[in-house]
């Protein structure tokens, strides 16, 4: 339900700009983001996401929730949602896929949620603490979205930062390549599923690399 909440604000967005022809069907949401990956004890333990959502993405999912009409949106006037927004991420593992030496990361559910409303632009906080999975030593991390709704890219800008990691660990950042432009109809789209692979070929990865 949350999801579907979620691609409604999206869509509906995206209609009453007036840029919804099939050429522009997806993706519907822009992301930029940055990402602090949290260490203890020489592994990781927490995935700490800032995601900015695009201007018109923000402006319709804000509509009427300046609810003591002071022209700001405080957190608590944010705080149903925010809880939307991440509710909404659970079905697709919130866009994240992490490695651990030869193992996979299991992340629990987000904690320390919260949005804010600064400059026209909405902008997520939440934190993915690491159930299972992580190990001393390098590890990656993807951002992407498999079925591309939501297209994510990460800040110019510091976006990537290691706390509490080893001195002897340094970190990369591969960006996606650009889209090739090719046209798919919208019911490829709605064929895709949160097991689809599609989305991959536009994963920002975050390579962590201890010596």
């Amino acid at each position: 339900m949350a999801l579907r909440i979620f691609r409604s604000l999206a869509v509906a967005a995206a209609l009453l700009a007036g840029i919804a022809s099939p050429a522009l069907a997806h993706p519907h949401v822009l992301v930029t983001g940055k990402s602090e990956l949290v260490f203890k004890d020489g592994q990781i333990a927490a995935v700490r996401h800032v995601w900015t959502f695009d201007e018109m993405f923000s402006a319709f999912a804000t509509q009427g929730l300046d609810k003591n009409g002071d022209g700001t949106l405080s957190r608590e006037e944010l705080a149903e949602l925010a809880q939307v927004n991440v509710e909404s991420l659970k079905e697709f593992e919130y866009f994240t896929v992490g490695k651990s030496g030869p193992g996979s990361l299991t992340f629990a559910e987000p904690v320390d949620y919260w949005l804010e409303h600064k400059d026209k632009l909405l902008t997520l906080h939440f934190t993915l603490p690491v159930k299972a999975g992580g190990q001393k030593g390098s590890m990656s991390l993807d951002v992407f979205d498999p079925i591309y709704f939501v297209a994510f890219s990460l800040a110019e800008e510091n976006p990537v930062k290691l706390v509490g990691a080893p001195a002897n660990c340094s970190f990369e950042v591969k960006r996606p390549a650009p889209a090739t432009g090719q046209t798919l109809s919208e019911s490829f789209f709605n064929s895709l599923s949160a097991a689809s692979e599609y989305g991959s070929q536009f994963a920002n990865r975050i390579i962590v690399t201890c010596r």
